[in-house]
């Protein structure tokens, strides 16, 4: 069931990049690559969070990094 949901994402996130992409001048490669690299990552992390639901989040890493300064700050 996991494959189903990856390609799934697969396909939406391709079709969302294509899409932007044709939106795109073919000069403006700066802005392509961003485009990819930020449509990669997200997929990427999709794809994490089907294997990995229970994943801590960013709120969760900033406790542990702030915490101790906290405590230190009292």
């Amino acid at each position: 069931m996991k494959w189903g949901s990856i390609l799934g994402t697969s396909f939406l996130v391709l079709c969302m990049a294509m899409y932007q992409l044709s939106k795109l001048n073919q000069n403006q490669k700066k802005e392509r690559a961003v485009l990819i690299i930020f449509s990669v990552l997200g997929w990427l992390v999709a794809n994490l969070l089907i294997f990995f639901p229970d994943a801590p989040g960013p709120t969760e890493l900033i406790d542990v990094l702030y915490k101790p300064l906290g405590k230190l700050l009292e």
